[in-house]
């Protein structure tokens, strides 16, 4: 795989949710909906529901946090696996995007007016996988508030499990929650020595 992962992942979001404004049936048959899932079947919601966005300002927040953090991403797993780095970012970014869902699917399958839509699940993947690797590295909250990476982390989770228990908002903070866990469990999996370096980085910054 030559070219940059990352970058065809833009573009096909971009895509795709530029389509599904002009055709709101489209848009209806890619979001996420467990009901429709638990009762017609309907699996590929799991998928095409991280590559679609409700508006602009939606996606390109999306876009804007993944364009940084999906790069740095994408040339670790190819430096540290040569042959099948790319495949392997791209099938962490897939199965992301299922997984960051798993547990919205399960709390509200006999709900048939949840929906759901978005590529923050997967983004959050990317960004708590990029934290392991670099977790002293500021994360800047809207562009001005530089915050070491795993204080940010930390302070994310908080905020979601928070915002999740509330309920009070269209944001399914769930996908963000479990999207990030699952980044941290899928680059665990995948090269264990990530947490050693991990270690010396925050004890370096902290001592």
């Amino acid at each position: 795989m030559g070219d940059s992962i990352s970058f065809i992942i833009i573009i096909i979001t971009v895509l795709v949710s530029l389509l599904c404004w002009q055709k709101p049936t489209l848009m209806d048959k890619m979001t996420m909906n467990p009901y429709k899932i638990n009762r017609r079947k309907e699996y590929w919601r799991f998928i095409t529901s991280g590559f679609i966005h409700a508006d602009f300002t939606h996606l390109f927040f999306n876009l804007f946090s993944f364009f940084f953090f999906g790069l740095q991403l994408e040339n670790i797993f190819t430096v540290l696996f040569p042959e099948i780095g790319q495949l392997l970012f791209a099938i962490f970014y897939v199965t992301a995007i299922v997984a960051a869902d798993l547990p919205t699917f399960f709390k509200q399958r006999k709900n048939p007016y949840f929906n759901s839509l978005g590529a923050s699940g997967a983004v959050s993947a990317v960004i708590f996988a990029g934290i392991l690797f670099f977790p002293t590295e500021k994360i800047y909250l809207f562009g001005i508030l530089g915050i070491p990476g795993f204080i940010y982390a930390g302070l994310f989770t908080w905020y979601s499990i928070a915002m999740d228990r509330r309920g009070r908002d269209y944001v399914n903070h769930s996908a963000h929650l479990y999207g990030g866990l699952y980044g941290l469990v899928f680059v665990t999996l995948l090269y264990p020595k990530v947490w050693l370096t991990f270690v010396e980085q925050v004890k370096a910054m902290l001592w």
